[in-house]
């Protein structure tokens, strides 16, 4: 890669950061920050009012050195081939720091699916497999859902890999409907891997997991699902924001009735269980733990100072700038970092994965006891190793990462 874009190198200045404390060999480095394969390809799809619409599609294999690429494919009109690259990388982090036997991947279509009848989206999503249909497979390349995609097109991406391959293959894809090889607990897996965290993060810093006090922002499927996997062990979610408004209430927020006034409206907005809050207001709370779980670069050099909370458990992928990042971590904000705290989605979608191959389903009870499992070894492997570099939980995330990714690169030797 030549040129990188703005979001490669905000997570190459992760990953430098990280190289230069683990002493990387200078080999290693110049392969771990270069892209294994990059895939671009045209999609053209005859539009429900007969004309055809060519979209351009991406397909990025980051790494293979711990087993098949696994990463989402995605839906949106500001696509690149920058952020997919980016996102690609950082996949095959987070997949090193679970632990999870898979490389980093990632996809996305230029499009703006709010805007395609469910026609347009089919013959698009079987359109791009097609071309895409010799890079993946249980064994290459894993696929899963991200933004603007679901279970429903996970499925026509099977079914097309299916039809070319002449078999029936329920291993190509994750975050499948459960009727075809979906795991149970795959929904919940991402806010659960939060809630596990963060409640060993209070017993590392010596609160009580059980009387935390916790501020959300976000309320679509993980901040949602922390917020009620939290408050149901006995923790007090006071605040929560999302796209429209939010609420506060110092006494704590019924999370269920909650749960039940965002599906009837689509927003917490005017919830009646509390004080309006502002996003601002939010991250100012005198809380213990803070949940970013909405969008990218929330937490800036503008806001972070003013944040509070004792925890900072990154639900969204990038919700703290680096600048951001270094104020924290100089005022003693506790931040578990986004590749290590949001990494349960890409553990379930792993044993997902593993009962597809196997044949044989697990029940959601085992699931969840499997990810708590997962997740308590990541969170300690993590904090041991800040502890040896006498780091933050970001710096050590990527050091767990690289190590384990460095180590087998060397194992395998390179091919030539």
């Amino acid at each position: 890669m030549a040129e990188h874009g703005a979001i490669f190198d905000a997570m190459l200045q992760e990953f430098d950061g990280a190289a230069r404390l683990l002493k990387l060999d200078p080999g290693i480095w110049r392969i771990l920050t270069h892209p294994r394969r990059q895939v671009v390809v045209s999609c053209p799809v005859q539009m429900d009012n007969g004309e055809i619409e060519v979209f351009t599609g991406y397909r990025v294999q980051y790494n293979i050195t711990l087993g098949p690429a696994k990463g989402g494919i995605r839906y949106h009109p500001n696509v690149s081939l920058d952020e997919v690259t980016a996102l690609a990388a950082w996949m095959t982090w987070k997949c090193a720091v679970a632990h999870v036997p898979f490389g980093g991947a990632k996809g996305g279509i230029i499009c703006d699916p709010t805007k395609m009848s469910r026609r347009e989206l089919e013959a698009l999503t079987r359109r791009y497999v097609a071309e895409i249909v010799d890079l993946i497979g249980p064994e290459k390349d894993v696929p899963a859902p991200d933004v603007n995609t679901n279970d429903q097109i996970m499925a026509w991406v099977m079914d097309t890999y299916s039809m070319h391959v002449g078999h029936t293959e329920t291993a190509v894809v994750t975050g499948k409907p459960v009727e075809m090889g979906g795991s149970l607990g795959r929904r919940e897996a991402t806010g659960r891997g939060v809630m596990v965290v963060t409640r060993e993060a209070a017993a590392h810093l010596g609160l009580n997991p059980d009387t935390l006090t916790i501020a959300v922002q976000g309320f679509g499927n993980v901040g949602s699902v922390s917020a009620h996997l939290l408050s149901q062990t006995g923790a007090k979610v006071v605040a929560v924001t999302d796209w429209k408004g939010g609420v506060y209430n110092k006494a704590g927020l019924d999370i269920d009735r909650m749960l039940a006034y965002a599906a009837e409206h689509k927003t917490i907005d005017g919830f009646p269980g509390g004080e309006p809050l502002s996003n601002d207001d939010l991250f100012g709370l005198d809380v213990d733990v803070l949940i970013p779980a909405a969008l990218e670069n929330q937490i800036t050099a503008e806001n972070a100072p003013r944040i509070r909370a004792k925890i900072l458990a990154e639900g969204a992928n990038g919700p703290t700038t680096p600048e951001a990042q270094k104020i924290l971590h100089a005022r003693g904000v506790f931040v578990v970092p986004d590749i290590l705290a949001n990494s349960g989605g890409v553990t379930t979608s792993y044993f997902e994965w593993v009962q597809d191959r196997y044949g044989y389903f697990w029940t959601e009870a085992e699931v969840n006891q499997r990810l708590d499992q997962k997740m308590r070894e990541a969170f300690a492997a993590v904090l041991a190793t800040s502890v040896k570099y006498t780091t933050d939980l970001r710096t050590a995330a990527y050091i767990v990462a690289i190590s384990r990714v460095a180590a087998v690169t060397k194992l395998r030797g390179m091919y030539a």
